[in-house]
């Protein structure tokens, strides 16, 4: 046990620097959530509810924690072609390892998103006192569980697809999360039952949990439940599904 700790330590390090010196990783990890928050707290381009500078940090953080799909997808399948992982694959990491490793990456990288876009808030007026120690650990969770969620599925998009494939995909479904996925604008914008069906999906879930909590201060229970099964399925399809090679 001791030993696949220290191998998984060491993995989520390595992923860890690896996103933190990528200049194209920290532009969707970093950059657009900024913009984003910026956007949507100081004007009325899009309609979000009240008070309007909170439900803006909580669309930021939804968007933080989904683009790790973009980023870790596109990683993956590159690190296949360059035979990277044909490497990884002669050590005893296994495809459950990688993916706690970069699982674990992304949870330091979303820290410090969470960091950033907290004070970028704040220098928009965003005061957060009113949320309590409840809010904040059901926040913590939300974002672990959008992180294992969207992890899980770039291991299984990166893990099985050519690299040109991933690279269109990846960036095409997260634009499609963006604009219609409920992860920065409210769902009630969708027609029914468009609205309904991306509640059950994981960017829905996500974004609508995340601005009524910090909104309203409530803790949305199902949105909790459909992150943790999506985070289940996806974990057991990538670990079934990855393939080493290119």
């Amino acid at each position: 046990m001791s030993a696949t700790i220290r191998r998984v330590g060491a993995q989520t390090w390595f992923e860890t620097l690896a996103v933190l010196r990528n200049g194209e990783q920290l532009l969707l990890t970093l950059l657009l959530p900024a913009i984003a928050l910026v956007v949507l707290a100081t004007t009325d381009l899009a309609p979000l509810p009240e008070p309007r500078v909170d439900a803006a940090v909580g669309s930021a953080l939804a968007m933080a924690v989904a683009s790790s799909f973009t980023s870790q997808a596109i990683a993956v399948a590159f690190d296949r072609r360059w035979g990277v992982l044909r490497m990884l694959a002669t050590t005893p990491l296994g495809p459950q390892g990688l993916l706690a490793g970069k699982l674990g990456a992304v949870l330091v990288v979303v820290l410090v998103q969470t960091v950033v876009l907290g004070g970028l808030g704040l220098a928009v007026r965003w005061r957060p006192a009113g949320l309590g120690a409840a809010q904040v650990v059901a926040g913590a969770v939300l974002m672990v569980l959008g992180a294992g969620v969207f992890v899980a599925f770039a291991m299984l998009v990166g893990g099985t697809l050519r690299p040109e494939a991933v690279l269109a995909i990846a960036n095409l479904l997260f634009v499609l999360m963006v604009l219609g996925g409920g992860l920065v604008l409210p769902l009630e914008l969708l027609p029914a039952p468009l609205d309904a069906v991306m509640a059950y999906l994981p960017p829905g879930a996500l974004g609508e949990a995340l601005r009524t909590l910090l909104t309203e201060g409530l803790v949305d229970v199902v949105a909790l439940g459909v992150l943790a099964a999506w985070a289940v399925a996806g974990a057991a399809l990538a670990t079934r599904a990855f393939r080493w090679d290119a």
